[in-house]
Parts: structure tokens; C-alpha cells; sequence
């Protein structure tokens, strides 16, 4: 126990609190001994992680809880399942692979709070197919992991305020039952914007060179 919180960066006392809290599943055990291993490690790697982006401790056994009995972390996080996305299942090591080792418990902890990632018994699912792909060819590209998800968040709070505007603009002249008809014409909008702004920010710099 003593090595393992060292490895941790934690105190033995706060390893045992974790214990007792049920944030760690329990050791394996040979008689008296108590064996930990990597996963232990990793799992208060995490707990550290999510502690620092301000979730409680009532939050992480919740989390803890999910991981361990195979409840599915997006619902636990209060996401829905997005109408046009396909989920997307894979193992950890399938996760990890993709990634190039940056599956990190920092990493980790932002993917949980963006709602990308939940969980299924053994396997990790994706909420998006679409997300997972540009995210794994960002990092091929040498973008690490960490600024895909810094920018994914950002990401997440613009679209969010475009979706509130389209909806009031849809449900000022329009029923309820339209605005899921009409959320492809909101996509296209989106799509030709950002395409017609990444054309002003070349040509900028084509200008500049």
C-alpha cells in the first residue's frame, strides 16, 4: 500500500479513505497479502485527474461505480444518445491504439467531462464515430490529445449557442415536431460557414507570405 501511494503522489492515509469510499476496487489478496497492480495506479492517476477539473468525491464514487459494475458513464453524466451519431465500441486497448499512448488520465477526465466516452460492461463506447475519427487523425497529424479536447470543448460551447438560435428561430414559426426535420438545413449552415472562414484565414495568410 505504501509503494502504490507513492506511485500515486497521495498519502497512504488518502489511499486508505479512497478504500473505504469505494473509489479503488479492492486489492487482490493471497492470504494476508494485499496485491496491487497498474490498474489500481491508473485508477488514482484518474481520481487526482478529475479532482483537479473540480469534480466531488460524491462525483468520482458515482464514476467509480460506473466503471467497475458497467453502467453506462454517459447516462451517468446526464448525455443522450445523439440522434445522427453513431457510437462507436472499443476495448481499452483498441482506445489506447488509436490514440498513440496519450490516453492519459488527464486526457481521460476531459473526455469523461465532455461526454465523449461511456462505458459498457468490458468496453469503452465512443458517443460519436464522426469525434473519434477526427480526433485520432488529429493526434496522427501530431496535435496532441490533450489540445484536440481543449479545443473540442470550445467547440462544444459555440454549437451550443448555435443550436439555441436555430431552435428559437424554428419555434418562433414553426412547430416542436419541425425542428428535428429541419436540423439538416442548421448542419449545412455550419458546414458552409466554417468552410468560407477557413478560406478568409488562408487567404490571410497567403496574403502575408
Amino acid at each position: 500500500m505504501e509503494e502504490l501511494a507513492r506511485l500515486a503522489g497521495i498519502t497512504v492515509r488518502t489511499l486508505r479513505f479512497y478504500r473505504e469510499r469505494k473509489l479503488i476496487p479492492p486489492p487482490r489478496r493471497e492470504g494476508r497479502i494485499a496485491w496491487y497492480d497498474d490498474h489500481h495506479l491508473a485508477r488514482l492517476h484518474t481520481i487526482s485527474a478529475l479532482l483537479e477539473r473540480g469534480h466531488t468525491l460524491n462525483g468520482i464514487a458515482e464514476l467509480a461505480e460506473a466503471l467497475d459494475h458497467g453502467r453506462d458513464v454517459a447516462d451517468l453524466l446526464g448525455v443522450e444518445p445523439p440522434s445522427e451519431e453513431e457510437p462507436v465500441r472499443l476495448t481499452p486497448e483498441e482506445l489506447a491504439a488509436r490514440f498513440e499512448g496519450q490516453v492519459t488520465p488527464e486526457n481521460l477526465a476531459a473526455a469523461l467531462d465532455l461526454g465523449y466516452l461511456g462505458t459498457d460492461g468490458d468496453e469503452i463506447v465512443h458517443i460519436s464515430r464522426r469525434l473519434l475519427d477526427v480526433s485520432s487523425a488529429l493526434v496522427r497529424e501530431g496535435i496532441p490529445l490533450a489540445e484536440v479536447l481543449a479545443a473540442g470543448k470550445r467547440v462544444r460551447e459555440h454549437v451550443d449557442d448555435l443550436a439555441e438560435m436555430f431552435a428559437d428561430i424554428v419555434l418562433r414559426h414553426a412547430g416542436e415536431e419541425d425542428l428535428q426535420r429541419l436540423r439538416p438545413l442548421a448542419r449545412s449552415v455550419v458546414e458552409a460557414e466554417l468552410s468560407l472562414a477557413l478560406d478568409r484565414r488562408l487567404r490571410k495568410r497567403s496574403d502575408k507570405a
